[in-house]
């Protein structure tokens, strides 16, 4: 790669199109080679990166089972119904959606109608996009870089704990990442020739991931649109009517459905799911929006900022991204990142207003330290799994950094910048990997010492031949990526289940604390997994009680709630069929357990089943199978994920009274009771999980329920017969 490739303006645009007047390379010829003036070694090596990062999250698979209940049992219905597949029905009745809109859920519906309902054909597909995100970073970083740089910033993405964690789950996040990621690739396209092309399909990449995750797709908008607006090679006034044509095209993309939705009468199509007015745009600027920010979330679990800006989704501040809650899902190289990016900038900083190189720092950057601002203020539900929204940008900015101060090492200020960004890579590993001092106790030694080793002939290397230099560079690449690394590994020899999960060995993510070493805090697992149901999780053999709510050898009560396992107020939280997955602090989020047990049963106060399905026997199961057809839900229950247990074991519809927090008033006790009248649904099942306060909806229809028909015991499992009157 010539200096001028990196440093200088992008390469004019060639008379004739390369290889023009020469016999077309057969595509397997070309698909190996890859551009001609890259080396021979380059495409080889980008294969081999995408085949193993594939292989890698392929590994084990469906340990996972259904992942995300309550996303599962959408795509099952999704698979069955095309009217469920356009809303995002939690259940082919088409009774209630989920609190997203559908986007995330249609690649995992269609492989579902391929190759049926199983772990696999759910979570697959969101390993494709993980592997296309890969290629995606790998090609934004190359274009203006080296392949060398393009292949560690798509090694740093595909190692990257969360990435690794949230490239096997059915989030919504998985698509939310690769479209920001092309969203953030096509503007530094765009920048290249002033091409409106590139501007619009970046709103239309955008406008798709709102569909995905609503207006998280929008936090990269403003460096986006700043640094088009200012690094465009094209007149002022054109480039504002190409932002205008990119906004038109988000809006379109993104708008389609919304308008479909909110125009589509409310009494033939389903509930939106976590509004109190059945109103998408409630959802998307209320408990999915702004309510995020503010901590203001009506029908949410909590939220919202204690004193010191703490509050039930843990501390926020400047911080937040590297403390014991959130540090080992993303920050390993976030240091180093922050490092690379000034130095880019300040390399920079003389080059002409129109210089792509700059403005890929500018979009990548920007794009990190937004996302990275708005994560460590929000004060409403943030979970520790969000943060995979960051991987590719710190990847992106990894490679250009360590590519751009690899051309210039020569200059002291360059080889210094560089061998700084290994430092902070392995000083911050060792206090990373001295979190969770029971694993791999001895990796911290080796990172520490050999990054500040690497670190050293670093300093030197633009004195250095060429050999010892790379040897310095290869030594400090692999100190920097040994930790996050090994807490990959740690995330794919492991299963992971629930509505809120976590990367890492036990204890790598525990609530409580700023920093926080091992076993510090205050209690509470960061990730609130929920085990398996009727499981046991993984535990830490440093476990210890926590110093709130009920507590018991086995786990901690959440304070107020009796202990999340369903119980009465002062219960401890081990009454569940699963303790969930516990840490250092001894904290174990049930994530079921069978109803009536304590876990999804529910009980007065407690959350149940609000973050994991319910454990289904086969008693139950047969007795919901029988005679289903007759009926449109073979069931209905409180709270989204006690249904999704059942829909999923049945393969029936199970309506999800109140939906996700059985907090929606959805449906109204006298629609239910229409519904029961004209012999809609079979049974109610009793408990679930109801987060953050009962609408009075799921409460009413409950006490109508119980005092009305008749009771059926299965095991240890309570349903009512809604044909059958007391």
């Amino acid at each position: 790669m010539t200096s001028t490739t990196v440093w200088g303006p992008p390469p004019a645009a060639p008379s004739r199109a390369p290889g023009a007047g020469r016999p077309r390379q057969p595509f397997p010829r070309r698909l190996w080679r890859g551009r001609p003036e890259d080396p021979r070694w380059a495409r080889p090596a980008l294969l081999g990166l995408l085949a193993a990062t594939l292989l890698l999250y392929l590994y084990d698979l469906s340990a996972s089972g259904y992942a995300n209940s309550f996303y599962s049992a959408a795509v099952q219905a999704g698979s069955t119904s095309w009217k469920a597949f356009f809303f995002g029905s939690l259940d082919a009745g088409n009774a209630i959606t989920v609190d997203k809109p559908p986007a995330s859920l249609w690649p995992m519906e269609l492989s579902v109608r391929i190759f049926g309902l199983r772990s696999w054909a759910i979570l697959a597909p969101e390993v494709l996009m993980g592997v296309a995100t890969v290629a995606v970073v790998y090609a934004a970083v190359r274009r203006r870089f080296s392949p060398v740089a393009g292949l560690i910033a798509g090694a740093v993405l595909a190692l990257t704990p969360v990435a690794a964690l949230m490239f096997r789950f059915n989030n919504p996040d998985a698509m939310l990442a690769l479209l920001m990621s092309m969203a953030c690739y096509l503007v530094v396209r765009a920048v290249e020739d002033g091409r409106t092309k590139w501007l619009v399909w970046a709103g239309v990449a955008i406008g798709f991931a709102f569909l995905a995750k609503t207006l998280q797709a929008f936090l990269i908008l403003p460096p986006l649109a700043v640094v088009y607006a200012v690094c465009a090679p094209v007149p002022l006034r054109k480039r504002f009517g190409q932002l205008a044509a990119a906004t038109l095209a988000l809006v379109v993309s993104g708008g389609w459905w919304v308008a479909v939705v909110e125009l589509w009468p409310a009494s033939s199509r389903p509930y939106i799911g976590g509004s109190q007015n059945n109103s998408f745009l409630e959802l998307t600027f209320g408990y999915n929006g702004l309510g995020r920010l503010n901590g203001e979330e009506t029908g949410s679990v909590g939220g919202g900022r204690g004193g010191g800006g703490t509050g039930m989704w843990g501390e926020t501040g400047w911080d937040r991204m590297f403390n014991s809650e959130v540090g080992g899902q993303i920050s390993w190289l976030l240091p180093s990142a922050l490092i690379l990016l000034a130095a880019g900038l300040v390399a920079t900083r003389r080059l002409r207003r129109t210089s792509v190189t700059r403005a890929s720092f500018l979009v990548w950057g920007g794009s990190l330290l937004t996302t990275m601002v708005v994560f460590s203020y929000m004060a409403g539900i943030f979970h520790q799994y969000y943060t995979v929204a960051l991987a590719p940008y710190l990847a992106a900015v990894v490679g250009m950094g360590a590519g751009l101060l690899w051309e210039r090492r020569r200059a002291p200020w360059a080889s210094i910048a560089l061998a700084a960004s290994v430092v902070a890579a392995a000083a911050w590993g060792y206090v990373l990997l001295n979190r969770t001092p029971d694993y791999l106790p001895w990796l911290k030694w080796p990172v520490l010492v050999g990054g500040l080793t690497a670190a050293l002939g670093l300093v030197f290397a633009g004195r250095l031949t060429r050999r010892p230099a790379l040897g310095a560079a290869a030594a400090g690449l692999v100190a920097a990526l040994a930790g996050p690394t090994a807490y990959t590994l740690s995330t794919l020899q492991e299963g992971h289940t629930g509505s809120i999960v976590t990367a890492g060995p036990a204890g790598a993510s525990v609530m409580g604390g700023r920093g926080g070493g091992p076993g510090g805090g205050g209690g509470m697992r960061g990730g609130f997994d929920g085990g398996t149901p009727g499981q046991q999780g993984r535990q830490n053999q440093q476990g210890q009680q926590g110093q709130q709510g009920g507590q018991s050898p086995q786990g901690n009560g959440f304070p107020g709630a009796g202990g999340f396992g369903g119980g009465m107020p002062g219960q401890n939280g081990q009454r569940n069929g699963g303790q969930g997955r516990q840490n250092g602090n001894g904290f174990g989020f049930p994530g079921g357990g069978r109803v009536g047990e304590g876990g999804m049963g529910g009980g007065a106060g407690g959350v149940g089943g609000l973050l994991n399905g319910a454990s289904v026997s086969s008693e139950a199961k047969r007795l919901l199978e029988r005679d289903a057809g007759k009926y449109t839900w073979a069931a209905a229950s409180v709270g989204s994920q006690n249904a999704a247990g059942y829909q999923l074991a049945t393969g029936e519809p199970v309506m999800a009274i109140g939906g996700f927090n059985g907090t929606d008033p959805s449906p109204t006790l006298a629609r239910f009771k229409k519904y029961v009248e004209e012999g809609k649904i079979h049974y109610f099942i009793a408990g679930g999980g109801m987060g953050g306060g009962d609408s009075g909806t799921a409460s009413a229809i409950s006490s109508w329920v119980q005092s009305t028909f008749k009771k059926v015991t299965v095991g240890s499992a309570t349903f009512y017969d809604l044909t059958r009157r007391a």
